[in-house]
């Protein structure tokens, strides 16, 4: 009996013994605690700016669907605002609207363009993006099919009320 009682009282003590060991250890951090504080420290130099509009306002200034074009809204923030053209139930591209005011250099790349679209100053970026700047916001349309070209790109930027976006503030 005595040794029985022996027995357990070592078994509990070693038990012990590793549960504090290892609850008191400070573990390695692994890649991906490395990668979450990365992160977190690039987003937190890259705040919206009080001055932003809110996406909400953007919606207003897309195109509607139509021909057989569906326009889903997926994004919504401050600052932001996002659709995808689905035709037959596939997305086929993605709009959006920013405000620059808060992606600083944004605009930049629109200083030297030669081309234009609705009047508006329009930027390629690969083969698969078409970009143009109304006054402070970037009006984007991104092909997410092969068969979605560039005609298509810049057909569907005339399609959003440019002008009208031109006068919010």
């Amino acid at each position: 009996m005595v040794k029985n009682h022996g027995r357990r009282v070592l078994a509990a003590v070693l038990l012990s013994i590793v549960l504090l060991t290892t609850a008191c250890s400070t573990k390695a951090p692994s890649r991906f605690d490395q990668v979450q504080q990365e992160s977190t420290k690039q987003r937190s130099g890259q705040a919206v700016v009080k001055s932003a509009t809110q996406g909400s306002k953007l919606n207003k200034f897309f195109p509607s669907s139509e021909d057989g074009y569906d326009r889903v809204y997926t994004q919504e923030k401050k600052g932001f605002s996002e659709a995808n053209l689905k035709k037959g139930g596939k997305v086929v591209a993605q709009l959006a609207i920013s405000d620059t005011s808060s992606i600083p250099g944004a605009a930049a790349k629109f200083a030297n363009s030669t081309e234009k679209i609705g009047g508006y100053p329009a930027v390629k970026v690969g083969n698969t993006q078409t970009s143009v700047l109304v006054d402070k916001y970037q009006v984007k349309v991104i092909s997410k099919s092969p068969s979605f070209t560039a005609s298509d790109r810049a057909a569907w930027i005339e399609k959003f009320n440019l002008d009208g976006l031109a006068t919010l503030k």
